[in-house]
Parts: C-alpha cells; structure tokens; sequence
C-alpha cells in the first residue's frame, strides 16, 4: 500500500473520530444526544421522585367544595397594626 493511499484513509478515520466524538460527548460527562446516549439511572430517579411530590402536592393542594348548605368556612382575624 502506498503511503499516498494510507496517510489519506488515517486522515479521514482521524476526521470520522473527531465527529463522532461532537455527537457522542460522554467521556467528559455530558451525555449524548437521543439516537447515541440514554438517561442516568439517578437522573431518571430524581425526575421521578419530583414527579411524585409534585403530584403529592398537587393532589394536597386541591380544595374540595363545601357541600351545598354548609356553613362558611371561618377566617383567621387579621393581625398587625391596628
């Protein structure tokens, strides 16, 4: 093989690499774009334990209506200067 033949392919795998590794960044901690890389195991139980307390929360949060013919609910006396 002729070292015209062979610089030139060493050439292109070196470019092929070098994108390759644009795409697919996980040797510095970054994980890769959809078709390469996945979600970490933590980040996807930390997106799920949120999604649990925002649901917890929410659920919390919800004010049921009073039935028909009850009493007002009382309020609290406001406090500060007067």
């Amino acid at each position: 093989m002729s070292d015209r033949i062979f610089f030139s392919l060493a050439a292109l795998a070196a470019v092929l690499m070098v994108a390759l590794a644009l795409v697919y960044p996980q040797g510095i901690g970054k994980r890769s774009p959809k078709p390469f890389g996945h979600e970490t195991y933590y980040a996807a139980e930390a997106r799920r334990d949120a999604a649990e307390a925002a649901a917890k929360a929410a659920a919390k949060a919800t004010v049921k209506p009073a039935p028909p013919g009850a009493p007002p609910a009382p309020t609290a006396p406001m406090r500060g200067p007067h």
